[in-house]
């Protein structure tokens, strides 16, 4: 009769290679049970605050230093803007829908919503083209003093994020359509909508100190 005993060394290395196993299957998460790419993700947004908290103290330095006929009283249309800054706000709204959509796998949906935010976006940034053009026009140019320096760099540089954005929206739709996004197509979109989010959260502040608060 044939022994049917299992040896304990047998079922000790069974039992390490399983252990082996589920540890490695959760290799992608960090300590914080955060995965590593949203990770990732949180750390440059926290250095992105960095750089945006230095150019917002930096406007608030300079923010009087211009001439009496080119201040922010003069130039600043104040209802066009905030009709602006809606959009990109409601954006933020549609980029929530898209990444509800991706999470369920409603692929069809999550790209439907992403390329809705990535056109709001594209209004927004369309909206601040016009604004710069109408204040070169009424002869603030980007050397016309340290207050028009310090207003076109701030804001400048949120456009050009706002317009990055836009481009990792876009080809995160061609991406999904092609069913070449590895992993988790849902925390792509999710890491996605968090540097979106924070590119509202960062407006919200800058309309805040830059139209509505007087120098």
């Amino acid at each position: 009769m044939a022994d049917t005993a299992v040896h304990p060394d047998a079922t000790d290395a069974a039992a390490d290679h399983g252990g082996h196993d589920e540890s490695g299957h959760g290799a992608h998460h960090s300590s914080t049970g955060l995965s590593n790419n949203k990770l990732a993700m949180w750390l440059f947004l926290g250095s992105e605050c960095l750089l945006f908290g230095g150019l917002i103290s930096t406007y608030m330095l300079y923010r009087g230093r211009h001439s009496e006929n080119l201040g922010p009283d003069q130039l600043w249309d104040i209802p066009f803007t905030s009709a602006s800054s809606f959009v990109l706000l409601m954006s933020s709204l549609t980029m929530v829908l898209g990444v509800t959509a991706a999470h369920r796998g409603d692929l069809r949906n999550a790209k439907l919503w992403l390329v809705v935010t990535a056109t709001l976006g594209s209004l927004f940034v369309a909206g601040q083209v016009y604004e710069f053009t109408t204040f070169y026009r009424e002869g603030l140019g980007f050397t016309t003093s340290l207050f028009a320096s310090s207003f076109y760099t701030l804001t400048g540089f949120h456009g050009v994020h706002v317009t990055v954005g836009i481009i990792m929206l876009l080809s995160l739709v061609a991406m999904l359509s092609r069913n070449r996004v590895p992993g988790d197509k849902g925390e792509t979109v999710e890491m996605v909508g968090l540097y979106w989010h924070f590119v509202d959260i960062v407006w919200i502040l800058i309309f805040t100190l830059v139209y509505l608060i007087p120098a």
